[in-house]
């Protein structure tokens, strides 16, 4: 009976293979190199062949099909999930001599490694959306938006129809996972054309790119994103996991290998044997910027050596072993129409230019910070002036300055307000600080921002309540602080024009998925406590098991925490000692508002709080289950071997690392050992390594 099942399938799964391998190379031959074997007719007569086939026979349907790349149904939304390894962002350099200090700074961090650099690959700075594909047994899985980092977007279907991604990679010796990231890009002849259409159809066109790019592949239909002609360049890897040892010492390998599994990869590309290679190549891509076919604002220049990236590890917000150098930010002229003082959430005074809108880069230009009244009054800014603006790292719109030869006569100088613009009480200039505040507690402003940022992605990211629905509930007397937002019901909403029945179900169904959901760290950063971000809540949730806890922390406590110095533990303490932000607090708790840190007991229970630790070699376990073992226990999960290390936990085929580790005087425990180091009560890392 088996036989008859498999002779009857033979012959159409036979030519569903075929056609599979013959659009995918017909594919790559159009969309990559440019270079069509066959007309669009005889490419379709393939590709509706493959489709009745699949019709006929849905159970020999392959994972990989190209009829996948048309787009299936529309999603009711774009679902979040964590990324294996977090997803860096690059820290940027703007000058040769910024770009030589970074060098310096990456040669010394590798003195007494035994890891050397083996020079700086360079490519172009693509201006896209970061992305990451997961490849399991060879099969795109998975992709994911790069988001804040830790978590992103799920777009697998959208990126299914992206005609140069691989559905299936190439060779055979291929890990059994691969996550791949790079850039999702709109090159500048189909921007131009998709702008064309959409001004034809009457609907909004888009200012650049990069942002026709991300709105393209975040679509609910992914048979939008099909239409949009997006292409995907890979860069580098995520995770990978092999039962054998990946063969890749350079990134130069590692781009080769990506190329042979069927990925385009950044053209341009080149390794440069010193620093002053790395800035001739830089002044080579500054020259060709605006005749490549896609839009690029820098270089990333990497360490070649895989083994020296791993040496040289991360910081909390990027690698050390890598940096983009932004291209000097493009100018425009333009008229200073008026110098408007926004009230911050913490109450500070900041000036801001109100401009003649002006293009930028592709961008509508409106308004600029002028940070505060040191600064405005450093460039003597004069409503009614010319000016010259520039978008700092082809981003952040900025003041240069005013052209004082086009100065009308009789000007009058800014002069900064002495009260707040909004509520008219008192501001007043700290001693030692650039910024002047209003001292109103309750100062609206402050309160609407406070709430905003309280539900933004900042913060606890509650869908679908924006900076609109706050003002019209802070004027409406409801809502004064964020505990007012968990206290309404749906009742309360009903009166607003635009907000039915089912709106405001859904505002209110919002507000309870935010509390049931909200994690430690999300909290701390909601909160808006002056000078803690998001890396420095994250180290704070990792650390204390709620708010209570870490309202009993002490100064010095908190400074001996990673990354927390003197200032930022102060800022800490003077938030917790001021009552309005006591009497918050006691709020939300009592509306179940209070998160717990994962960790079982607390930090000070956790068996490995402390550790340093690092993983390497071929483990009898996924890798990513032993880092969250060990994070989950206290232990910080290291990127590469330093003095700094406290253990070194060694599979088989170890490496290089185990050298290292061992020339160091670093403890080298196998799985049985780290196992019993998860077993074993509270202590210090002396006490509990053997």
């Amino acid at each position: 009976m088996q036989e008859d099942i498999r002779s009857l399938h033979s012959g159409p799964a036979a030519r569903i293979d075929e056609l599979c391998r013959e659009l995918d190379r017909h594919n790559r031959l159009y969309h990559e190199l440019d270079a069509p074997e066959i007309s669009d007719e005889a490419y379709d007569a393939l590709f509706r062949e493959l489709v009745r086939l699949e019709e006929s026979h849905p159970e020999l349907k392959r994972p990989y099909s190209p009829t996948l790349r048309v787009g299936g149904k529309t999603l009711p939304y774009l679902e979040t999930r964590p990324h294996r390894e977090r997803m860096y962002g690059l820290d940027n350099v703007f000058s040769a001599e910024e770009w030589d200090a970074f060098a310096q700074r990456a040669e010394r961090g590798l003195a007494g490694t035994g890891a050397a650099a083996g020079g700086w690959w360079a490519d172009p700075k693509l201006d896209g959306l970061a992305c990451e594909l997961t490849y399991e047994d060879g099969i795109l899985t998975q992709a994911l938006t790069r988001g804040d980092g830790e978590v992103g977007e799920v777009v697998t279907e959208a990126m299914r129809t992206i005609r140069n991604v691989p559905l299936r990679l190439k060779g055979t010796l291929l890990p059994e996972l691969l996550e791949v990231r790079g850039e999702v890009l709109m090159f500048r002849r189909e921007f131009e054309e998709l702008n064309r259409q959409q001004a034809s159809a009457g609907q909004k066109t888009f200012a650049n790119p990069r942002n026709a790019a991300a709105g393209s592949l975040r679509q609910l239909d992914p048979r939008i994103t099909a239409r949009r002609r997006l292409r995907f360049l890979a860069y580098s890897l995520g995770a990978a996991g092999s039962s054998r040892p990946l063969p890749w010492k350079t990134h130069g390998d590692v781009l080769a290998a990506l190329s042979a599994m069927g990925f385009e990869t950044p053209p341009l590309g080149t390794l440069c044997a010193s620093p002053q290679e790395a800035r001739d190549y830089f002044a080579r891509i500054e020259a060709r910027r605006d005749s490549l076919p896609f839009e690029i604002d820098g270089v990333v220049y990497k360490v070649s050596s895989l083994e020296a990236q791993q040496a040289l590890g991360f910081t909390a917000r990027a690698p050390r072993f890598a940096v983009a150098w932004k291209f000097t930010s493009r100018k425009a002229e333009t008229r200073l129409r008026a110098i408007s003082v926004q009230v911050g959430r913490t109450g500070v005074l900041t000036p801001v230019a109100e401009l003649e809108p002006v293009s930028l880069g592709g961008v509508m230009v409106s308004r600029a910070t002028l940070h505060n009244e040191d600064e405005n009054r450093r460039l003597d800014l004069r409503p009614g002036d010319a000016v010259i603006i520039q978008r700092v790292g082809d981003v952040i719109p900025d003041v240069v300055g005013p052209m004082l030869e086009k100065r009308p006569e009789g000007l009058p100088p800014f002069t900064f307000p002495r009260r707040c613009p909004a509520c008219g009480s008192e501001a007043r200039r700290m001693p030692g600080e650039s910024a002047w505040r209003c001292l109103n507690l309750s100062c609206p402003a402050v309160t609407m921002r406070s709430i905003t940022h309280f539900v933004s992605k900042a913060g606890l990211d509650v869908e679908g309540i924006g900076t609109k629905w706050i003002g019209i509930l802070i004027a409406s007397g409801r809502v004064k602080s964020p505990a007012d937002l968990f206290t309404l019901a749906k009742d309360d909403l009903m009166g607003f024009e635009r907000m039915g029945e089912t709106s405001a179900a859904n505002f209110i169904d919002a507000l309870a998925e935010a509390r049931r959901s909200a994690t430690l760290q999300r909290f701390i950063a909601a909160l808006g406590i002056r000078m803690v971000g998001e890396q420095t809540a994250r180290t704070l949730a990792a650390r204390f098991r709620d708010m209570d806890e870490l309202a009993a922390a002490s100064q010095e406590e908190l400074q001996a925490l990673p990354d927390i110095g003197g200032e930022v533990a102060g800022s800490i303490r003077a938030f917790f000692e001021t009552g309005s932000n006591r009497e918050l607090l006691a709020r939300l708790k009592s509306l179940g508002l209070w998160p717990v840190s994962q960790q079982p007991e607390g930090a000070s229970a956790l068996p490995l709080q402390g550790v340093r630790i690092l993983f390497t070699g071929t483990l009898s376990r996924p890798r990513d289950e032993y880092r969250k073992l060990a994070e989950d226990a206290g232990a910080q999960v290291m990127s590469g071997v330093s003095k700094k290390l406290d253990c070194l936990v060694a599979g088989e085929a170890p490496g290089s690392k185990l050298e290292k580790a061992r020339a160091l005087g670093i403890r080298v425990l196998d799985e049985d050992g780290f196992r019993a180091l998860l077993a074993a009560g509270p202590g210090s890392p002396a006490e509990r390594l053997p």
